[in-house]
């Protein structure tokens, strides 16, 4: 297993327009993608993701890590399958949290 390339923060839609303006105009973040409900900021080799969740209440942090197989990968972890957590399209992998809740992207690593 590596990192993968994505962190996303999933904020809730009261704090969304404050938070990427943080990220964007005080810590200076350059913008790397502009979605309908998310902001990419680069983040050294990474991208990091302002995510809005109209329905969600509270911040999380959702990371990705990467395994050439991850059904593998997920049953050496022992954690939960959580696909439930949102739609994964053209991805070849699982949703799946830590002790602690964070949720990790599982996934294979789509060479371009």
């Amino acid at each position: 297993m590596e990192a993968g390339k994505n962190i996303a923060i999933k904020v809730p839609l009261h704090r969304w327009e404050d938070t990427v303006a943080f990220y964007r105009d005080k810590v200076g973040l350059p913008v790397a993608r502009e979605l309908e409900n998310s902001t990419g900021f680069e983040f050294g080799s990474l991208t990091l993701w302002i995510d809005r969740v109209p329905h969600q209440s509270q911040v999380d942090i959702w990371i990705e890590v990467f395994d050439d197989d991850p059904d593998a990968a997920l049953s050496r972890l022992g954690s939960p399958k959580r696909n439930e957590l949102e739609p994964l399209t053209d991805v070849t992998g699982h949703w799946t949290s830590d002790p602690a809740g964070t949720v990790i992207l599982l996934r294979k690593e789509q060479m371009a």
